[in-house]
């Protein structure tokens, strides 16, 4: 036997394992880095965060993402350069992040890498018959963990479109197996720059889970912010939207699409939701001329409306509901605020702090869930492909040497 493949099964068969979940969102603030203490497996895990910081992106990192991120067409060569430097930079993050903590690399057993997403592109979006699914993550995981010296698990959601998924949202995975509650129907809520939602019904029955993503979360309101209020990266505590006026002209634009009329499941991007789509919108109710604080104002509103419609239509017909929050949407307060205001039902919305996560670290989390599934895990069934979760055990793993 190998030994490195010796050491994977060593470290698949410990009662606890310790393991970095790794998240790089679309709102490419920063690498949010997780060091998990994990133990059980299916509806048996348990995690612990033991360690969690966000290292930010310098302006170097962000500009040069940008420039092939979401976008149909871009330079091969830099999408080609960019995916081995991103494992490298992620891999020195980690290994400083490791050696700030005081937590020598030899004692993780893996690292859960999602990546950098660069390009969504379900086949909803792109309509050409004779392709499928597709996603993009680059950040390549070989010279990732060569770079931490540590095994990195990476590369999640290519196996998810290849057993009939969209490749997205994948948190359905995690939600299920650590969140699920025998006491309360619960809903995950998670706003990065893409808002998704996962529906887990105290019957625990895996068949009647489900996961979407809803569309906009921050990343049109981040996007226009980094734009016309450099050198902002986004709008903290909603300064500059508390100042404006929802147009409800535009409101009405931004809401009709398409996308918003399919069913559940169903997955999106920044490929969709951008300044772009904004512009149209603005064009076809002529509010073109709007200030730019009621531009933001109603991009909120835009983004809690459409979070609110999901949760209502989930949550139809049930009276025990919780909703718990996660991702940076959680710190926007008029956010929240819209959200709570269009859910009539609801008289409150939790984060996952009260459920023992971090909202910032939750996605992290979960992937580091993800590659304990992957080494020693596999026993849980979902039956579920129609819904969007197939039966599959995700990741491939790159060794450190």
């Amino acid at each position: 036997m190998h030994q490195h493949i010796e050491k994977l099964y060593l470290s698949a068969k410990k009662e606890r394992k310790l393991i970095i979940g790794l998240m790089s969102g679309t709102s490419l603030d920063g690498l949010d880095i997780a060091l998990c203490e994990v133990s059980g497996q299916g509806m048996n895990t348990h995690v612990e965060v033991l360690k969690f910081t966000t290292v930010d992106y310098d302006d170097d990192y962000k500009t040069r993402v940008k420039r092939v991120f979401a976008k149909r067409e871009c330079d091969l060569e830099e999408v080609t350069l960019l995916n081995p430097w991103i494992g490298q930079l992620h891999g020195e993050m980690v290994a400083k992040t490791l050696a700030s903590w005081g937590v020598a690399k030899e004692l993780v057993d893996v690292i859960a890498s999602h990546g950098q997403t660069i390009y969504h592109c379900p086949k909803n979006q792109h309509k050409r018959a004779e392709y499928g699914n597709a996603t993009l993550q680059i950040g390549d995981s070989d010279h990732l963990a060569v770079t931490a010296g540590i095994t990195t698990i990476g590369d999640f959601r290519q196996k998810h479109i290849a057993a009939g998924g969209e490749g997205a949202p994948l948190a359905v995975y995690g939600d299920y197996l650590y969140f699920t509650s025998t006491s309360e129907n619960r809903i995950l809520l998670n706003m990065g720059g893409i808002a998704n939602l996962t529906y887990l019904p105290k019957s625990a029955d895996a068949r009647a889970v489900f996961s979407s993503d809803i569309g906009p979360g921050n990343t049109i309101m981040d996007a226009y912010i980094q734009r016309y209020f450099a050198p902002l990266q986004y709008d903290k505590d909603a300064a500059i939207a508390a100042k404006g006026t929802v147009n409800e002209a535009l409101l009405a634009a931004l809401c009709d699409d398409a996308f918003f009329a399919l069913g559940f499941p169903k997955t999106t991007g920044p490929e969709v939701f951008n300044l772009d789509y904004l512009a149209a919108a603005q064009a076809r109710s002529n509010t073109q001329s709007l200030s730019h604080f009621d531009v933001m104002t109603t991009l909120v509103q835009f983004s809690g409306v459409m979070i609110a419609k999901a949760i209502n239509q989930c949550s139809e017909g049930l009276t025990d509901v919780a909703v718990y929050a996660s991702g940076g949407g959680v710190h926007n307060p008029l956010l929240m605020k819209t959200i709570l205001a269009n859910c009539p039902e609801l008289s409150v919305i939790n984060n996952t702090d009260s459920l023992g996560i971090n909202p910032d670290a939750k996605e992290a989390v979960l992937f580091a869930i993800l590659a304990n599934e992957c080494l020693s895990g596999g026993q849980q069934r979902f039956g579920n492909t129609e819904q969007g979760i197939p039966d599959i055990t995700m990741g491939k793993i790159s060794f450190a040497d």
